[in-house]
């Protein structure tokens, strides 16, 4: 008996279901393994062995606008215009009824953020593969090496009427500062977070008034998704009563943020919005309030 494989909330798929999933255009399957401190690693990754049929999204190419000057925002990895989102998706196969499935090696750090753009496009069917390429590796799943293959380029995602995803800017950020409705997460670690250290950005610190949820705590031990009831548990003391839709999303540079806004999601918790520029595009503008230490209380 053939059963239909289940989606984790319309967000996660299981590497059995991927595995259960028929090949064919209406299936589009993406790699988003990146390195920030070797940029190119990623796709020798993907060459070296990748889930079969898989397409290569490239962060600062494909999921960011490194270098472009139309880039909505600052920082390491600008949030690319709509319009730039949707012709990279229509390039790579992907129409309103493609089945997209992203992962990475990562927790999914990356290949959260390419689900923020195809939410952001409005796109329906976009799942996280759970676990990631070792999840797919210990269900038995095969790799192939090389290029990807090529697809027949759609042409640009039909832009929506109305964004399903919001993201704020720097100006926005700061005006909420203070304001007891408001509520502004940064997924750094917790070392970053403090200002003790700063490997990536040139100057340590956090924004005031920030709260601190790690993206790392999202996951078990074998890099999965924790069960959503855990995920509400945590991030409901950080709303403290407040609406999904107060809540502000940040990092270092708009990635893993997405992390953490996906987490809600799966929790039950949909509608928080993304400060696309992050700590890098708030730490190189002086004029912007910097904190340093613990979270209060």
């Amino acid at each position: 008996m053939t059963t239909t494989p289940t989606l984790n909330p319309a967000v996660l798929i299981t590497a059995a279901d991927l595995l259960a999933l028929p090949a064919g255009p209406s299936l589009r399957v993406f790699d988003c393994r990146f390195d920030l401190m070797r940029p190119d690693a990623g796709q020798e990754a993907f060459l070296a062995g990748h889930i079969p049929g898989a397409g290569y999204l490239h962060l600062d190419h494909d999921l960011g606008a490194k270098g472009d000057a139309s880039a909505l925002c600052g920082g390491r990895h600008p949030l690319p215009s709509m319009a730039r989102v949707a012709a990279t998706f229509g390039r790579h196969g992907v129409g309103p009824q493609t089945t997209v499935v992203l992962y990475d090696a990562h927790g999914g750090m990356y290949a959260a953020r390419a689900w923020w753009l195809l939410k952001w496009l409005g796109h329906g069917p976009v799942l996280l593969l759970d676990g990631g390429l070792a999840a797919w590796q210990s269900a038995g799943g095969a790799l192939a090496t090389g290029p990807a293959a090529d697809v027949a380029d759609l042409g640009a995602y039909p832009l929506p009427a109305e964004p399903g995803m919001a993201w704020v800017d720097a100006e926005t950020v700061q005006s909420r500062i203070g304001r007891a409705d408001a509520v502004l997460i940064d997924a750094r670690a917790p070392e970053r977070y403090r200002g003790e250290v700063e490997a990536l950005d040139p100057v340590a610190g956090h924004i005031p008034g920030a709260l601190n949820r790690p993206f790392g705590q999202n996951l078990d031990a074998s890099g999965r998704f924790l069960p959503a009831e855990a995920l509400r548990a945590a991030f409901e003391p950080l709303l403290a009563g407040r609406l999904p839709d107060q809540v502000v999303h940040q990092c270092g540079s708009g990635v893993t943020a997405c992390h953490n806004l996906l987490a809600m999601t799966l929790a039950g918790l949909p509608g928080s919005r993304l400060y696309a520029g992050s700590w890098s595009e708030w730490c190189s503008q002086p004029q912007r309030p910097i904190a340093r230490g613990a979270a209060p209380g």
